[in-house]
């Protein structure tokens, strides 16, 4: 079952639109959040440059159905499919190219996934967006040289909730030829898994248009997993107490997969992504431990 809004306001609260609205406006609590965007974009281009790439390959027919594809020289190693945020209603897979080098130095493959963004779009359009993007990289994966058998979706912000999505999907569902676990694992960082809060939260709903009855069907806290994928999950230490709730609320619904949640003291709901992208900062080495399961796991499988 999925927690409402009226179950998680605080005491004392009495209205949920200013209590939201200023739980989830991250930005506004971030001064200097033009230049870390303006930081991202640059260091995002100059990977482009000089890493090889294969870029703005269709799995849909919109203009945003776009995925970068960023190869690691180990054939067959796994991939790792990153998908950004910015409420599902801004920013693009281009601005988080700086996010790969660091995972196909350690030989893994990564690939960046674009949607529709709202208003454009709604969620359920976008989720549907990202479904047929993992459907497209399964079905591909003979092509780019990765092992189908082993992709683990990482995801930030509304990026983080579409992961979710991915790991409670009922695969064969979406296409009959698709296995159950295609999603292998999940590294999820900073999510909105319960989606009610943001009914209230009128700055970013004003383009989502979130109803009640949407509620239920687009928040992963309160489904199941579809399989046993073990996943991490991580929040700032600068976050506010809302995101920290996510975080907990999906770490507990989905205990029995959850591997680790790993502490991000001076961490926020920004620098997070660089802590996924810096070789040796806790988040990144605890992706890098989620990764190397997976090379164990095929190494046992192919000794049996």
């Amino acid at each position: 079952m999925t927690t409402t809004s009226a179950d998680v306001l605080p005491t004392g609260q009495a209205d949920p639109a200013e209590y939201y609205s200023r739980q989830y406006n991250a930005r506004a609590g971030i001064p200097d959040h033009p230049y870390i965007f303006t930081r991202w974009l640059k260091d995002s281009t100059h990977v482009r440059r000089t890493n090889a790439g294969l870029y703005n390959l269709a799995f849909g027919e919109t203009e945003a159905e776009r995925i970068d594809f960023f190869p690691t020289p180990r054939s067959g190693a796994p991939l790792l499919v990153f998908i950004h945020g910015g409420w599902w209603r801004s920013l693009d897979k281009t601005d988080f190219s700086f996010v790969a080098p660091a995972y196909t130095r350690a030989g893994y493959n990564v690939a960046l996934t674009n949607y529709t963004l709202a208003p454009k779009a709604s969620i359920a359009e976008i989720v549907r967006e990202q479904l047929s993007a993992l459907a497209w990289l399964y079905h591909h994966a003979e092509a780019y040289d990765f092992d189908r058998e082993r992709i683990v979706v990482a995801g930030h912000s509304a990026g983080a909730h579409l992961a979710a999505m991915m790991m409670a999907a009922v695969w064969p569902a979406f296409d009959p030829a698709l296995p159950v676990d295609l999603v292998k694992g999940g590294i999820l960082m900073s999510g909105i898994y319960d989606l009610a809060p943001i009914l209230h939260a009128d700055f970013v709903n004003v383009d989502l248009k979130l109803r009640e009855d949407d509620i239920a069907p687009l928040s992963p806290a309160g489904m199941p997993q579809s399989h046993s994928a073990p996943f991490i999950t991580a929040a700032g230490g600068l976050e506010s107490d809302e995101f920290r709730r996510q975080t907990d609320l999906l770490a507990g619904r989905w205990r029995n997969n959850h591997r680790e949640d790993v502490s991000l003291p001076g961490i926020n709901h920004l620098t997070i992504c660089d802590a996924f992208a810096t070789p040796g900062h806790a988040l990144h080495d605890a992706s890098l431990r989620l990764l190397a399961s997976l090379d164990a796991g095929k190494a046992s499988s192919d000794l049996a």
